[in-house]
């Protein structure tokens, strides 16, 4: 009870900044439709008898990876405008690639169409996750940053389960416009929040920003915040803005982090078991629907995303990433060794729920950790002058590197075996784990300027040196 007490406490003590992240974060739910979509989807499209567009399987492989080309696009168009723009507007512009590419998809007859349609996606999504890490750093508190920046996986999880429930139950046209309620549904919610202070500030807009750091913490003494914010802003502009100031030697720990988070976890591939979920279950002999292993995993994403969104702030960032990345490494390589020995003919059959088992676990285990707590991290460890790129490499990254493993994954089966990506896969877990405890500290609980002394620190037996804060709220 006592638990229960502190968090409700918490949830009334910080609720307008949590409405913001969470109003902020159904950009993610919108975007992250589209990619699920291509799992209930693409089966519409290859399996069943008169599709509304006809498609072979190497063009229904370009349709799921294209949307990564157009988020390495969206990743740059938010490192330019972020700064010069804002937060808000940006983000708000997001939605509008989103509603043409849903009525493009429902309308589609021709290939050409849903080509288009999810570059454009693509270019939504590289704007939203280039934008929310930065915008819910720089207006939460830091007591509740790393649980409001873990509201961008659980928006993720809900909008899969969403397409996987929905998906194989409704036609191809009506999939296509049932994503447009969440575009219009961020659009109506994310106006009536605010700018975020960090950049009203670095603009030289003091007043408007006291008023929406006065209606995000709910009390009227932020004097104190406002000004070390704002010598953040001035320290910030001194030392300029450009893409070149993120390779000084100084952001190398910076840099390696994001080379961590940008590729490391993306091999781990989980933007393939999302993307053909049901083509995946379709080898997998089990007394469920390859729709219904589609849903249990969808939910039980749901569910366990919720785990880092209360405790993240609490048990930390480095031990969930290091629990996440070894028990997805478990999870990764029982489904290989199912798939290598039923490549290799032996009767596996009978133990299929084994596999479908260890992709639970696997996703499980990616969803409390890797899927979510990245985003923390991403939102503390550059400074505010070029934050805005540090997320836009790391979208670049993660848009190669999706678009690598989602492109190569259906030929990997067509041409070789599922084995093959999920022995990659696992390699990739196993070494996710092993950077993560060479490179990445303990944040928690740090202030942003805080954070970026402890990474400059890391590995040079200085990191201890670093003096912890301790704030106490008083309600």
């Amino acid at each position: 009870m006592t638990a229960i007490s502190s968090w409700l406490g918490q949830l009334r003590r910080y609720r307008n900044e949590y409405l913001a992240a969470i109003t902020g974060t159904l950009s993610i739910f919108m975007v992250v439709c589209t990619n699920a979509w291509s799992s209930p989807a693409m089966p519409k499209l290859l399996a069943e008898p008169d599709p509304p567009v006809s498609i072979t399987p190497d063009a229904g492989s370009w349709i799921v990876s294209i949307q990564s080309i157009g988020g390495i696009f969206g990743m740059i168009i938010a490192g330019l405008t972020v700064d010069r723009f804002g937060r808000k507007w940006p983000f708000i512009g997001s939605a509008f690639p989103i509603i043409a590419g849903w009525t493009m998809i429902a309308l589609a007859r021709a290939p050409l169409l849903l080509y288009v349609a999810r570059f454009l996606f693509g270019v939504s999504y590289g704007i939203a996750y280039g934008i929310a890490p930065i915008y819910i750093g720089e207006i939460a508190s830091d007591r509740v940053r790393g649980a409001t920046a873990s509201f961008i996986t659980m928006m993720a999880k809900l909008a899969i389960l969403f397409e996987y429930s929905v998906g194989p139950y409704a036609s191809f046209e009506t999939l296509a416009w049932l994503g447009l309620p969440g575009a219009a549904l961020f659009l109506c919610t994310f106006v009536w929040m605010p700018e975020s202070p960090h950049y009203l500030l670095g603009k030289g807009r003091s007043d408007e920003a006291h008023r929406c750091l006065r209606w995000l913490r709910r009390h009227s003494e932020v004097e104190d915040e406002l000004a070390a914010t704002k010598r953040s802003a001035e320290r910030a502009a001194s030392e300029g803005t450009s893409m070149g100031d993120l390779f000084q030697p100084r952001y190398r720990n910076n840099l390696i982090i994001v080379f961590i988070l940008g590729v490391g976890i993306n091999l781990t591939g989980m933007q393939a078991i999302l993307s053909y979920a049901q083509t995946i279950f379709a080898g997998i002999s089990s007394d469920l629907t390859q729709a219904e292993m589609s849903i249990v995993l969808g939910a039980v994403q749901m569910l366990t995303v919720l785990f880092p969104v209360f405790f993240v702030d609490r048990l930390g960032r480095r031990p969930l990433m290091l629990w996440s990345s070894a028990i997805s490494t478990l999870g990764m390589l029982m489904g290989a060794i199912y798939f290598t020995l039923d490549a290799a003919d032996v009767a596996v059959k009978p133990y299929g729920w084994v596999s479908f088992v260890g992709l639970v676990v696997f996703v499980v285990s990616y969803a409390f950790g890797l899927a979510t707590v990245p985003f923390s991290i991403l939102s503390e460890i550059f400074p505010k002058n070029i934050r805005a790129y540090a997320n836009a490499l790391f979208g670049i990254l993660s848009g190669v590197v999706i678009f690598g493993v989602v492109k190569l994954f259906q030929v990997a089966i067509d041409n070789v075996g599922a084995y093959l990506p999920f022995w990659v896969f696992t390699v990739s877990a196993a070494l996710t784990f092993v950077f993560v405890f060479l490179y990445i500290p303990e944040t928690k609980g740090r202030s942003l300027d805080e954070v970026q002394d402890i990474i400059a620190r890391w590995r040079t037996g200085k990191e201890n040196k670093v003096p912890k804060i301790v704030v106490t709220v008083v309600e």
